[in-house]
């Protein structure tokens, strides 16, 4: 028995020995404050480690009362943590690694939402998945996995892509890059072509759904998207890409890296370029894109950071207008890639629409810090767009359009450009529906020149041209008045000039297009040496002189400035985190128009229509303990309307009946952290009230004019839930739930006007009570299983759904009360399928991460979006329910790509 109890003694000693204790931590997101499942924890100079758990956990047996940790994440900065005893060290937060080139810039002025902290529904999806997944995607079709999202292709041209959040379109949703606003100031939109290169030096796209947490006065009716192009350290290296695709997709890129230099600089740059035939026929594209970020941190107290970034591409479009539109019994007939506008010219690829823009973003930001309290952060940016988009003008013989089948291949449905060409040319031309077209008319048929005029005989190809120059700067004062409450202040001031003006893109075998729609240039022909072609040598030099350039049908520009001011009280104290933000701003619209008034009335330049407007929201979210939270906000904003609603009919007439449109916002959610599980849920109400829309009308006694409606309200509700599951280290499931009822609330009535603004009508009702808002699918799941088989590889299946989906819908379209609603397109799922693999070999930093994506895997013949509402009865011909005379976009079918990126 002695023997026994010496045995049990020794083994006891010698476990003490070999086991001094148990080290525990949590690893998280610095930036985002999130967990960061999977990282690892090393014990310095030996083999012995652990991962971290589904919430960022972990637990290390050590044998040595004191040593060092390695804790490192991919996309992450390394970081070493000491311990002198067994026991927790607490919560270790990992930065965003500039070695994947993910920005410079400084986040002072950004306003990123932390779970379990601030009180917004939100989603962030990281670099990683991102590099991962977008493949040849276009950039928010990465956003499909989070809740109330729908995003499509529409034309399905490179760039063409849209979204919605909570069925609002980018008008209505605020984009951000690093909290510079980039939604266009006059309409609103956000083209995705623009910005194609973002999805290479992107740290994180989050998308806060609702009013959102930005301080800013923007209009974030349906939510606001913040994308990310942040490192807050620099370390030397770099990586270069190559990608590959159907329909000839492929895309390079090469980035560098400097690293941090003793005397505080930094440098990164990263350049690429896209190019590919498109899955659409007749959508060939070519882009390119580039990304400079200078850094410089002189001390403690101040930091620099210039970024530039643009991403000039041309690309063929689908279509760009309701006119340009093919029709389900035009797919039926042609097929689910057929371009309405497509076709040849000389053996090349031609087609009415072309888009072509070069968008360049430059900042300067500095963070000043004045004490351990207060920080000073401050962006001055300026954006210059150069470009347009092309289309058809003029008339064809016995005034047929472009869209008229005479001109079009009967076997192909294409466009026979060599036709239009040889009619303009003065050639006498047989057309497909067996007409003759004669010769165009000639505005000086003594020398023999065939000029192709805007009311006359022939059709050449134009350029609409919407270019741009924006200034801006935001500033923002915060202070730590203590440990639990702090302050922002704040301004927002931005100044926009947009330029808008038509010119000859191709004569098309013409000699040259006669316009008169210029009143101080009648008579004016444009002929070859004023041609300027929609490629890259028209839009690279940003500064170019317009001025030379012909001009034709409309020329006008659209001034926007803006004065804002913000200021937001915070408080948090590890449980309830709560905050109150105001802000007002002052838009001022001016217009002047070069071509409907004489330079000498002074009627052709307005002056400052001054608009105030402004918003109100808060919210608090409780942690109820360490499981569960529970958060909710509120919000009122009062937004000014849209330039167009300001000057009507696109003349220099302000609207009398200007109002501003009027947001409430209402939302509540629900957090669950269980460790493996994890959930959110969110339930809203989002009402907008004032909404402007003006109509073209025809009395019963035959008067025409256009009715001014400012009454329109839509009433958005609805349900999201996120969850994911770890099942096992093997195996992890994601998915997502939103069930939207959006729709409008009560009718809508206003005054008709007649060109001479004598009323026509004084009450024009639009009959929409009940009618559901179309464009956006209202019911969305996403189902992803994540299988790790072994280190480093993932493969990933990911079932989309999309349900309760509504065609567009215009307002004219109501006017009885006999009307049908909006018309319902059939339910559609989607299979996609990824795999992933990442292998280190040199240096430790050295690795090639290599992802193979198939989208729409089943090759799924689906409808994503419809621009008509036509409803069938029992004389039309259908397509799974639907009237074939319907203007549609078929989602893509299959898609593969593959990339491979290696990291030095």
């Amino acid at each position: 028995m002695k023997k026994i109890y010496l045995l049990i003694a020794a083994l006891f000693v010698s476990t003490i020995m070999f086991s001094q204790g148990t080290i525990t931590g949590k690893v998280v997101d610095g930036e985002l404050g999130g967990p960061l499942p999977g990282a690892s924890v090393m014990l310095q100079g030996t083999e012995n480690g652990a991962s971290t758990d589904f919430d960022g956990n972990f637990t290390l047996e050590v044998s040595e009362n004191s040593g060092t940790l390695v804790i490192s994440y991919i996309g992450f900065i390394s970081k070493n943590v000491s311990f002198t005893s067994a026991g927790s060290v607490g919560t270790i937060s990992l930065e965003p690694d500039a070695e994947e080139l993910e920005g410079v810039i400084v986040t002072g002025i950004l306003d990123i939402a932390k779970d379990r902290e601030t009180p917004v529904a939100v989603s962030t999806i990281r670099a990683a998945e991102i590099q991962e997944k977008l493949g040849s995607q276009e950039l928010p079709e990465v956003l499909k996995s989070t809740p109330s999202i729908y995003a499509t292709k529409t034309g399905g041209g490179f760039g063409d892509g849209r979204i919605n959040v909570r069925g609002f379109d980018s008008q209505n949703t605020a984009i951000m890059i690093n909290g510079i606003p980039v939604n266009d100031m006059e309409n609103g939109r956000v083209f995705w072509s623009n910005w194609a290169g973002l999805g290479d030096v992107t740290t994180a796209m989050q998308v806060q759904r609702g009013l959102g947490s930005s301080k800013l006065a923007i209009s974030s009716v349906g939510g606001t998207i913040n994308i990310i192009t942040k490192s807050t350290e620099q370390v030397e290296g770099g990586s270069v890409r190559f990608g590959g695709g159907n329909d000839g997709y492929m895309k390079m890129t090469a980035s560098y890296n400097t690293g941090k230099s003793e005397n505080g600089f930094a440098a990164s740059i990263l350049l690429g370029r896209t190019d590919g035939d498109g899955y659409i026929q007749g959508t060939k594209f070519e882009g390119y894109n580039y990304f400079i970020g200078l850094g410089y941190e002189p001390n403690d107290k101040n930091s620099f950071q210039f970024v530039l970034t643009g991403a000039p591409q041309v690309h063929n479009q689908r279509t760009s207008s309701f006119f340009n539109v093919a029709t389900i019994e035009d797919h039926l007939q042609y097929g689910a890639r057929y371009n309405f506008n497509g076709g040849t010219l000389n053996g090349e690829e031609f087609g009415w629409r072309r888009n072509f823009y070069h968008k360049p973003i430059a900042s300067l930001n500095w963070d000043h810090k004045f004490n351990d309290k207060t920080t000073l952060s401050t962006s001055a940016y300026a954006s210059f767009g150069r470009g347009g988009g092309t289309g058809d003008i003029g008339v064809g013989p016995n005034f047929g359009f472009a869209s008229s089948s005479r001109y079009r291949i009967p076997e192909t449905g294409q466009v026979d450009y060599d036709l239009i060409s040889r009619f303009n040319s003065g050639e006498a031309v047989t057309f497909y529906n067996g007409d003759n077209g004669g010769n165009p008319r000639q505005l000086a048929p003594t020398n023999g020149e065939q000029i192709v005029t805007s009311f006359g005989d022939g059709i050449i190809r134009r350029a609409s041209m919407n270019s741009h120059n924006w200034f801006g700067l935001i500033a923002n004062l915060h202070t730590n008045i203590n440990d639990q409450w702090s302050w922002d202040a704040g301004i927002d001031a931005r100044s926009y000039k947009g330029i808008h003006y038509r010119r000859v893109d191709n004569l098309l075998g013409a000699d040259g297009y006669f316009d008169d729609d210029d009143i101080n240039n009648p008579d004016h022909t444009v002929r070859q040496d004023g041609v300027i072609e929609s490629d890259f040598g028209s839009i690279v030099n940003i500064f170019k002189d317009i001025d030379a350039e012909e001009k034709i049908d409309y020329y006008n520009d659209g001034i926007v400035r803006w004065l804002g001011a913000f200021g937001q009280l915070e408080y948090t104290d590890g449980v309830v985190s709560a905050f109150l933000q105001g802000g007002v701003s002052q838009q001022g619209f001016k217009r002047i128009d070069y071509f409907n008034y004489l330079d000498s009335d002074p009627l052709q330049e307005t002056d400052f229509e001054n608009l105030l407007g402004g918003n109100i929201k808060g919210g608090a979210n409780f942690n109820l303990n360490e499981a569960h939270n529970v958060f909710f906000n509120a919000g009122y904003y009062s937004k000014q309307p849209l330039f167009d609603a300001v000057y009507l009919n696109f003349d220099n007439v302000l609207n009398p009946d200007l109002t501003n449109e009027k947001i409430l916002g209402l939302e509540a959610g629900y957090g669950i952290n269980l460790g493996d599980f994890r959930a959110k849920i969110n339930i809203y109400r989002t009402s907008w009230k004032d909404r402007f829309e003006s109509l073209n009308i025809e009395t019963p006694l035959g008067d025409e004019g256009r009715a001014n409606i400012n009454g329109v309200e839509q009433i958005h509700s609805g349900f999201e839930l996120e969850a994911d599951y770890r099942a096992s280290d093997i195996v992890q499931f994601r998915g997502m739930l939103s069930i939207g009822n959006w729709e409008y609330g009560g009718n809508a009535t206003g005054v008709a006007l007649d060109d001479d603004r004598n009323v026509i009508d004084p009450e024009v009702t639009l009959y929409l009570d009940d009618v559901k808002v179309g464009d956006a699918a209202q019911f969305t799941t996403n189902l992803e299983m994540i299988v790790r088989p072994i280190n480093n590889l993932k493969l990933s299946t990911t079932l989309y759904s999309a349900s309760r989906l509504f065609a567009q819908i215009n307002a004219e379209d109501f006017d009885s009360p006999d009307n049908q609603g909006s018309l319902r397109l059939p339910s559609y799922s989607l299979l996609d399928f990824g795999a992933y693999y990442k292998f280190s070999f040199g240096q430790k930093k050295d690795f090639i991460s290599i992802a193979a994506n198939v989208n729409n895997l089943f090759d799924t013949e689906y409808i994503a979006e419809s621009l008509t509402n036509n409803f069938a009865d029992g004389n039309t011909n259908t397509f799974r329910g639907l009237d074939t005379s319907n203007k549609v976009f078929f989602g893509f079918g299959r898609t593969w790509n593959v990339s491979m990126i290696y990291n030095f």
